[in-house]
């Protein structure tokens, strides 16, 4: 350490309550002139001003152009300086960035400022050998990856023209021009469109006057757009579509085979099943792993009770507060929240909160004292994922994660904790259970949360997701 964090810095500590410190920081108004003058003489070697060659501006005079912003610049490096010397002096560990005020200081004077944080609790983990929890397993049903294929299969149906009205369950292509009031508006027309009657693709009530048309037809559908439509200037408002009918063609569903399986870049359709019968695997092993997350998240919640930053509880609940309003005015009211009071409501999502810093802290030490560590191929992995989302721009992707620093610490918080996750279990005592793959499906607040007091279950489940 130098000179200012072991003999100039003054450090008095003035409150120690629970998790939360206060220090005062006294910086001698001589160190920091040390500083200004080395400042300034750094400057001075590479400054020019006519009259003078290059490295041989005087001082004073550097101090007379400079010296209002460099002091500005000691200062404030004198501050973060003294804040992180005191910190490491106490052998702190912050829980979120501390908070500084200067409270006097002028030019010539000593500086001084104050330094407020709230520290990491100690945590003990409670010995993980001694949990024992259920993980459920369900084999893949073969009547769900026949519904897959036949599913896959109605994608990739062929249809052919035929003389006769229009169906239910017919293509017909089409031209269609939608208006308002007599004028056409942005977006709602489109020719040689191929429409499937009763898939609800288009506004409701529109397929329907398109039955029993044929080929050749003309007509003028009248349709009224939801409330809810995207487009504000047509959200909740009639309209009308001029609709020429080109042909009526009728679904000729494919014949599941090896042929088929080809055209969908499989050698067989065995081959197919497999892949379909892998993809369900994968979804019901992802559901079963939330199961036994969200328990083992609550047997550590039952199990450890330290005290939490209260910073970062209402950072938490902030952000709980401010999605729950967002879906409240979207229409997404939690059903167990709405015969509610709002203060009723805050107190039950500030347990949560706590509930949720406190895991995450714990998970934090776990993974800390463990060297559980993310490495660069998890991280690759995760933007490889991220980036097949949005194909094309998979570049703009990477370059996002590349230039935001912050976005790539988000992709690596759940990757840690789901290794964090994963080296308890490995120590916990887990036992396999076979469930029907429907039972795995289930709401788990539903099928585990008693009706007296399923509400507050329900919200607790909310820190495994």
């Amino acid at each position: 350490m130098d000179l200012i964090g072991e003999r100039l810095m003054q450090v008095t500590e003035i409150d120690a309550n629970g998790l939360k410190r206060e220090f005062k920081v006294v910086i001698p108004a001589g160190q920091l002139e040390t500083r200004m003058q080395d400042r300034l003489s750094e400057i001075a070697r590479t400054i020019r001003m006519p009259g003078f060659r290059p490295g041989k501006v005087p001082l004073k005079l550097v101090r007379q152009k400079y010296g209002a912003s460099v002091m500005g610049e000691v200062v404030e490096k004198a501050v973060s300086d003294g804040t992180q010397a005191a910190i490491s002096e106490k052998g702190l560990r912050p829980a979120l960035q501390p908070k500084v005020e200067i409270t006097s200081y002028d030019q010539g004077t000593d500086l001084e400022f104050t330094v407020a944080l709230e520290v990491l609790p100690d945590i003990a983990p409670m010995d993980f050998a001694t949990i024992s929890i259920e993980r459920e397993k369900a084999a893949v049903p073969e009547a769900e990856v026949d519904e897959a294929l036949a599913r896959i299969a109605e994608r990739n149906e062929d249809s052919a023209p035929v003389d006769r009205a229009a169906a239910a369950g017919d293509v017909v292509v089409i031209d269609f021009l939608g208006k308002q009031d007599g004028v056409a508006f942005p977006g709602g027309s489109a020719e040689n469109y191929q429409l499937k009657l009763g898939s609800g693709t288009f506004i409701p009530g529109f397929e329907d006057q398109l039955l029993g048309k044929k080929a050749g037809d003309e007509t003028v559908v009248e349709v009224t757009f939801p409330e809810a439509y995207g487009n504000d200037n047509l959200a909740g408002k009639g309209a009308q579509f001029e609709i020429k009918v080109h042909e009526v063609r009728e679904p000729k569903a494919p014949v599941l085979d090896d042929e088929f399986a080809k055209k969908l870049g499989m050698e067989t359709l065995d081959g197919l099943k497999q892949a379909v019968r892998e993809e369900i695997s994968r979804e019901l092993d992802g559901l079963a792993r939330l199961r036994v997350k969200r328990r083992l998240l609550d047997v550590l919640a039952a199990n450890h009770d330290f005290p939490v930053p209260g910073t970062m509880v209402e950072q938490e609940f902030e952000a709980i507060w401010k999605q729950l309003e967002e879906d409240k005015a979207a229409g997404r009211t939690d059903p167990s929240d709405a015969d509610k009071s709002e203060e009723e409501l805050k107190g039950e999502y500030k347990s949560l909160a706590e509930r949720r810093v406190r895991l995450g802290l714990l998970l934090a030490e776990v993974g800390r004292t463990n060297t559980v560590t993310v490495s660069q191929d998890d991280l690759n992995r995760a933007l490889m994922a991220e980036a097949r989302q949005f194909p094309g721009q998979e570049h703009l992707v990477f370059q996002y994660y590349r230039n935001n620093p912050e976005a790539l610490d988000r992709l690596r918080a759940p990757i840690f904790e789901d290794k964090v996750i994963d080296f308890i279990l490995e120590l916990a005592q887990v036992a396999e259970k076979d469930v029907e793959a429907a039972e795995l499906r289930k709401d788990p607040d539903a099928a585990e949360a008693a009706p007296a007091d399923a509400a507050e279950p329900k919200k607790k489940a909310k820190t495994a997701e």
